[in-house]
């Protein structure tokens, strides 16, 4: 919508009345500030989600990878072939065996239950960039050294050093019945991957030591798949699936955790809905201060008139005032949402300080810090969302500017 200089002159003049006009004036403020607030909490509210979704994903795939071929009955025996069908299917990038059982681990007189892990020495190595403390390449088959999760550490008060005494239930059996397995480790790194259930849990080991604790032989119980899109891994998978029916599950990622990131999903769209109407409201508030606008200006617009402004002339002034508190209350939203979620770990802790309550706890969250992710395909359809309804609020005002008529305003005058 083009101006003329005229119109132009006027719509400017109009974005900032007068003296006199100060009610005016406080209500397009009104209108530009939650405009700003509702487009900056709908950046703040998806960015967060995003961010949450896409941390977690990373997080357990990183550690899970995107699926799991998981033998019926716990024992793989036939694994170095599955292992290399696996690797040759088109779209798996990696394949590793896996073992994985829940035992019990104690120290100090404190026993927790614990998830213990029998890796390769590449999985154990990509663990490395998460040491808080100790050297994963202390984790040598032989060598009797493990890694915890960091929360795990502080639940049984070990250290890199210490001597842990892992559980296991299925030991061997004697005339007196089955004794259970106790084995002692040394703690030879302490690892964070950010997911308080997994830092609480897991024990890491090569895969022999997982063995010889396990009393499994030289089978596994699982092979960890990664491929090259975590969105197509059901489609990338299906040969592998069809091929080990019978004798392994096919796992992926979505199916493990279908209900965190159903609820997510869920979440996400209600809370963008939700907010949706903030921007609604915002819309009613400049249409309330674009009809304030016209009434206070009938004169003015009947002037115009007379002098040979057209009816359109009059609708694009109106239309281009209120368009413009739309647009500058939805770059200032832009602007304010940006500047909270870069720092928006400070905003939390000073809130926490302030209110004395906890409002991350990690052991609700899954994750040890807010995360966010701003999609911008998102953000463009929040702006679009909040310029086309700033449009479509200015109309009514607009047309009724438009077809004032001029004879009936000043016949008094």
């Amino acid at each position: 919508m083009f101006l003329s200089p005229f119109e132009r002159t006027i719509a400017k003049r109009y974005l900032w009345p007068g003296k006199g006009e100060g009610f005016i004036k406080l209500v397009a403020g009104i209108s530009i500030g939650v405009v700003m607030l509702s487009v900056a909490m709908l950046v703040i509210v998806m960015s967060v989600m995003n961010g949450f979704r896409a941390e977690l994903l990373d997080k357990i795939v990183g550690l899970n990878g995107h699926a799991i071929v998981q033998a019926y009955g716990g024992r793989l025996d036939n694994w170095e072939s599955v292992l290399k069908e696996i690797r040759e299917t088109e779209g798996v990038e990696k394949a590793s065996p896996l073992i994985e059982q829940p035992l019990l681990v104690t120290f100090n007189g404190r026993v927790e239950a614990v998830l213990v892990r029998g890796n390769t020495p590449e999985d154990i190595d990509e663990l490395a960039d998460k040491t808080v403390a100790g050297d994963m390449s202390r984790l040598q088959p032989g060598a009797e050294q493990v890694a915890i999760g960091a929360r795990l550490a502080e639940n049984i008060g070990a250290q890199v050093g210490s001597v842990i005494t892992v559980i296991n239930p299925a030991g061997r059996s004697t005339p007196f019945g089955t004794v259970p397995r106790q084995v002692g480790y040394e703690v030879g790194a302490i690892f964070e991957v950010g997911l308080y259930d997994y830092d609480g849990a897991f024990i890491v080991m090569p895969i022999p030591q997982a063995q010889t604790l396990l009393l499994t032989g030289d089978t596994i119980g699982m092979i960890e798949v990664t491929t090259e899109d975590a969105d197509r891994v059901e489609e990338i998978m299906a040969p592998i699936e069809r091929s080990l029916a019978g004798t392994a599950i096919v796992r992926n990622w979505q199916q493990i955790n279908s209900s965190i990131f159903e609820a997510l999903q869920v979440e996400r769209v209600a809370m963008f809905f939700a907010l949706s109407f903030m921007v609604l409201v915002a819309a009613f508030n400049i249409l309330s201060s674009l009809v304030m606008l016209v009434r206070a200006k009938t004169r003015d617009i009947a002037i115009m008139r007379t002098m040979g402004a057209g009816r359109q002339s009059i609708l694009k002034i109106f239309v281009t005032t209120g368009f413009t508190v739309g647009a500058v209350g939805t770059a200032a939203g832009l602007a304010l949402g940006g500047l909270v979620l870069a720092f928006r770990q400070p905003i939390v802790r000073v809130i926490e300080v302030v209110t004395g309550q906890q409002l991350w706890d990690p052991s609700i969250r899954f994750l040890t810090t807010l995360p966010a992710k701003t999609d911008p395909w998102e953000v463009f359809g929040i702006v679009a969302l909040a310029l086309v309804l700033s449009f479509l609020a200015t109309l009514y005002p607009a047309f009724k500017a438009a077809n004032t008529d001029p004879v009936q305003v000043l016949r008094y005058e």
